[in-house]
């Protein structure tokens, strides 16, 4: 039975994780932001195996209420088996230009809280000499684009904290994993021109997620195709890139 922290638990993606893991019978501990919401995410979670769901409320931008929230963590699961976090917002590039208190509030959002909340967990993780921490970032961190630079850099940060964080950890028996989607049709991207042939389930990116953990990986991209586009996005000359539209 799995012991597991969830940070951004109503969002889409983590919910599918957690779906497959309450088959199992996993005990969870649920954070987000929108309370309500949460609360259904739990009872959805109980009718489909969980051993435990339990809520906590909570923007992860409050950095003075993090402590708290780990303190009742542990006191709920003891040692942690997965903490999965999972907050972000996919922000609007033009007014992320126009207004920089938009920008500086959503690279807060999507990085800096982040690694706040990262730091403390890794510390417990490195504690108890085991575990594993995976944390979503994105495929636009490969490469600064035009159209979401703001959310690309937040997210490379995030990505090379990460990667430190494993060389880190690896030496205490702690498993960090990056994960990397793509295009995902979530509640987030709704809306948006996203090229269908491209665009994946939350479903089959936890499936994803869940493989990658079993297997120990350091970085995925989801689904898998990703490594591949990116690999090209990263190789066109600057000179090149900066004329195209992405």
């Amino acid at each position: 039975m799995k012991n597991i922290l969830i940070v951004g638990a109503t969002s889409a993606i983590a919910m599918a994780c957690a779906r497959q893991w309450a088959k199992e019978g996993a005990r969870f501990f649920l954070v987000a932001r929108n309370g309500e919401r949460l609360e259904q995410v739990a009872a959805d979670l109980k009718a489909r195996g969980a051993d435990l769901a339990t809520c906590c409320q909570l923007d992860v931008n409050s950095l003075d209420r993090h402590s708290a929230m780990l303190e009742r963590c542990a006191s709920e699961l003891g040692t942690l088996d997965v903490v999965l976090v999972a907050p972000g917002t996919l922000p609007d590039q033009s007014e992320c230009q126009s207004n920089p208190d938009v920008a500086i509030r959503e690279f807060n959002t999507n990085v800096t809280s982040v690694i706040a909340l990262l730091t403390p967990i890794a510390n417990m993780l490195e504690a108890q000499k085991r575990g594993t921490l995976a944390v979503i970032s994105s495929v636009a961190a490969d490469r600064g684009r035009p159209s979401n630079y703001l959310y690309g850099s937040a997210k490379a940060a995030l990505s090379a904290f990460c990667e430190g964080m494993n060389a880190r950890l690896f030496k205490a028996g702690v498993h960090v994993l990056t994960i990397k989607p793509g295009f995902v049709a979530t509640p987030m991207t709704a809306g948006l021109p996203l090229p269908g042939p491209l665009v994946s389930t939350p479903e089959k990116v936890a499936s994803d997620i869940l493989r990658a953990i079993e297997k120990r990986k350091d970085v995925i991209y989801t689904p898998w195709f990703w490594s591949l586009i990116m690999l090209i996005i990263r190789s066109v000359p600057k000179p090149v890139f900066k004329r195209m539209s992405l």
